[in-house]
């Protein structure tokens, strides 16, 4: 089956991307620094910048801006996700039904991801926002900036939040960015 998926060179997208069954794993220690090593191995092969990001126990988001010229995230994506796999450790790996050993399908990631293609200044801002106020909306704290796997800290330091910012969980709740 072909996905159709926006495509443009040197362009930004919001992504979020799924543990198969949403199983919260991600957050441990070892998994995090796992995850940070993917992330380094792919971008040294094939360049990008991450924007903003946030970890959460069963799945992630992120904006990144490709080089101009390079429209190949899906790339990108499948070598993360297999980086990431390979070296997990097996007991956060689900039995893979008969199906799933036929295709060799693995059990650490749902198979897709949700793509945005961001559009503009503002569509930036939002989805910016919605990642950052992610992990209170979740419930997993009471503020941003008390969740330590996000890009949340890197935007106070730079001057885009001022340090109590804590987001609009009304209007930002409304709105579905892939989950």
């Amino acid at each position: 089956m072909q996905y159709r998926r926006a495509q443009t060179p040197g362009g930004t997208y919001f992504f979020t991307v799924v543990t198969y069954r949403r199983r919260k794993f991600l957050c441990v220690p070892e998994n995090v620094e796992l995850l940070r090593t993917a992330f380094r191995t792919v971008k040294s092969a094939h360049p990008f910048t991450i924007d903003a990001f946030v970890l959460l126990p069963d799945h992630l988001h992120c904006i990144w801006t490709l080089p101009p010229g390079d429209k190949n995230y899906p790339m990108r994506w499948s070598a993360i996700k297999k980086h990431f796999t390979r070296h997990c450790p097996d007991v956060y790996k689900s039995l893979p039904s008969r199906a799933q050993r036929r295709k060799r399908a693995q059990t650490i990631w749902q198979p897709r991801y949700w793509e945005h293609q961001i559009r503009n200044d503002r569509d930036f801002e939002k989805h910016c926002d919605y990642i950052h106020w992610n992990p209170v909306k979740h419930g997993l704290v009471l503020r941003a900036g008390d969740w330590p796997y996000s890009s949340f800290h890197r935007f106070i330091h730079l001057g885009v939040y001022p340090s109590d910012w804590a987001g609009v969980a009304a209007g930002l709740e409304d709105q579905h960015f892939g989950e």
